[in-house]
């Protein structure tokens, strides 16, 4: 597997390092949410700090507290960009408290200091019509064979969003098992047609 589909696992993990400040607690969903309902919470905290506000990724993390389930999960992290400040912030936002890594709402880490990648590129909200479950509908199927041989009911399915050059626009990457022994599918953000990959 492409060493740039990494990219999304490699910022998730910055968050456990990164300290955060819970800024919303209010009113979120008990279960499990596709990943628009999570990115807008998100996103009305962090286009306060940057008015250039872009996306680099938008990952699902499973939580022991609530299942993931078709394309929703109780917790999803962004990494939010500021070309203009060459930095960027980790949001999550989560449905649930989950010991001490992820609390209920939205939370936002420090500024880090960020500059583009060759083969990733940060993209604008606007490419980021598709949600998460419509993806991993179009993404199940495609997978389908896959699935059929590999049957499994607790196979992890990780999904996650990124602006990868190889793509004219974001794309999500829904992925059943791992990078070793698992399947994954790539579905345009913004048209919602899978997409090969060359």
């Amino acid at each position: 597997m492409d060493k740039t589909l990494l990219i999304p696992f490699i910022t998730s993990a910055l968050l456990f390092a990164a300290p955060a400040s819970d800024l919303s607690k209010s009113a979120s969903p008990a279960g499990p949410v596709g990943a628009k309902t999570a990115f807008f919470e998100m996103y009305k905290t962090a286009r306060n700090w940057a008015p250039d506000l872009l996306v680099l990724t938008m990952t699902s993390v499973d939580i022991p507290e609530v299942k993931s389930e078709a394309g929703k999960a109780a917790v999803w992290s962004v990494v939010f960009v500021s070309p203009s400040r060459r930095e960027a912030r980790i949001c999550t936002y989560s449905t649930a408290d989950s010991g001490s890594t992820f609390h209920k709402g939205v939370n936002i880490g420090v500024a880090q200091p960020w500059a583009p990648a060759p083969k990733v590129r940060a993209f604008a909200v606007n490419q980021f019509a598709v949600n998460s479950d419509a993806a991993y509908q179009t993404a199940a199927a495609k997978a389908a064979g896959w699935l059929k041989a590999n049957p499994g009911p607790g196979k992890k399915v990780t999904m996650y969003l990124s602006g990868e050059t190889r793509f004219p626009t974001a794309a999500w990457y829904v992925m059943w098992g791992d990078k070793k022994a698992g399947y994954l599918a790539f579905v345009d953000a913004t048209t919602g047609v899978v997409l090969n990959v060359k």
